[in-house]
């Protein structure tokens, strides 16, 4: 009897537990659920046939082993840092490794020994990473098998809200970690446009936007996210002349945003530690300079010269003008910020998110430039199913069915951008109602 093990509970994994624990039922399966909370792994599993949870401290290694060696795949849906250590794991007792998350330098060195023992190791098969490489590479094989040469490629990905809950002027909630939110962009990006290397650095990234319309939705703010570089090898694509990778937010979001990054109050290097029962309003002030005059807000309006009312909005609506609690008086900028926006930015539970990706490919062919504009839009249906989760959880989850029912035949360390893989995975995630809008448009020369 084939046994999985899923390696965490948290908030992506709802739909990846559902689809396996089910597949239990229908194929004679086991699965184990490990998570540190007992109670939320049992929640999950709901009491279904051939189904166990187990209380799991990710640093216990005695008791991370002993559940990986009763596993014949494994799947880590802890934080990225562990899956190196789970990884490793695997490759000593023997075990077949799945994760969602970005393929690992770690990883990388120990490719050979994967290949030499005969696992695979599958990385990046979930959402942005995951669905965007089988998407593009769909498009960019049949352009190939035509002949036909792609000179534009630029792919944006954001996890928003649906419509009906953007109750707030940010029109944005957490939808999965509120560090990574508040930490993306850190570090310099990095993209080719035109056959110009372009790099763009943190304090310039929210001023670098692309207007990405979706049809019935309106406009997103698009802005390019870390090395676009090094998927030129990845998607095949060497030698294209324009290779963009980046991330939506509603429009304004970013604008808005950029303030919190030129004031500095996005920064991790450095601790801060302000006075016992501090302010939002005095925490703002903390990155503003001192004048005997001026207030807050006209402070802020100098230090910002494009300030405008969509902005101040976003502002006073988080309460930074206001005399309002500050939840945690020591951490970094940034860790002091999430604690803020934690709770103002919180899923309510009848909130619906959403996932908004869209490919955008410029293709010469025989007759001409054509335009090729690939869109997905994904609701969820509440604040636990949501389609963070769907998305996230269902490719995985398929890729470890297929695997188990002898259809994935691959072995080594693979990210899924093979035909073998991502051809029955979109096939059956169409079947789940996750499927891309195709427009094709000739471009006037």
């Amino acid at each position: 009897m084939q046994t999985i093990l899923i390696l965490g509970a948290g908030k992506s994994s709802t739909y990846l537990i559902d689809f396996l624990s089910d597949s239990c039922t229908k194929k004679e399966r086991r699965l184990i659920l490990a998570d540190i909370d007992l109670e939320t792994a049992l929640s999950k599993l709901k009491n279904r046939t051939g189904t166990r949870a187990e209380e799991l401290d990710s640093s216990d290694s005695e008791k991370r082993k002993s559940l990986i060696s009763a596993a014949d795949v494994v799947i880590s849906m802890l934080p990225a840092f562990l899956h190196p250590v789970v990884a490793k794991d695997c490759l000593d007792l023997g075990k077949h490794f799945f994760t969602a998350s970005y393929e690992s330098e770690e990883l990388r060195t120990i490719k050979p020994d994967i290949e030499a023992k005969g696992l695979l190791f599958l990385n990046e098969c979930g959402l942005d990473p995951g669905i965007d490489h089988m998407s593009a590479m769909k498009i960019i094989h049949e352009a190939s098998a035509k002949g036909e040469k792609i000179l534009s490629f630029k792919s944006y990905c954001g996890g928003l809200l649906a419509p009906e809950s953007e109750d707030n002027p940010w029109k944005y909630k957490f939808t999965w970690n509120p560090r990574n939110v508040v930490l993306a962009g850190q570090g310099a990006s990095r993209y080719i446009e035109k056959g110009e290397l372009k790099f763009v650095p943190y304090h310039r990234l929210f001023k670098r936007l692309e207007t990405i319309n979706f049809p019935g939705l309106g406009d997103f703010d698009g802005y390019p996210n870390r090395d676009s570089l090094s998927y030129r090898q990845v998607y095949e694509l060497e030698n294209i002349p324009t290779m963009l990778r980046g991330t939506l937010r509603r429009a304004g979001f970013c604008k808005a945003w950029d303030i919190f990054v030129q004031l500095g109050m996005t920064d991790d290097s450095f601790q801060m530690e302000m006075p016992v029962n501090s302010t939002l309003r005095q925490f703002l002030n903390a990155f503003l300079p001192y004048h005997a005059e001026l207030n807050v807000e006209e402070k802020l309006a100098e230090a910002i010269p494009d300030l405008d009312f969509p902005d101040f909005e976003k502002i006073q609506w988080l309460g930074f003008f206001e005399n309002r609690p500050l939840p945690e008086t020591k951490g970094s900028p940034a860790q002091l910020l999430q604690a803020i926006l934690e709770k103002d930015w919180q899923l309510n539970p009848e909130d619906r998110d959403m996932i908004v990706m869209q490919h955008l490919f410029e293709i010469q062919t025989k007759t001409g430039l054509k335009k090729v504009t690939s869109s997905l839009v994904s609701f969820g249906q509440d604040s636990v199913y949501t389609a963070m989760a769907k998305t996230v959880g269902l490719p995985l989850a398929i890729a470890v069915d297929l695997f188990l029912d002898g259809k994935i035949g691959l072995r080594g360390l693979h990210v899924p951008v093979l035909t073998e893989i991502y051809r029955p995975i979109l096939a059956a995630l169409e079947e789940q109602g996750i499927r891309f809008e195709e427009k094709v448009e000739p471009v006037n020369p």
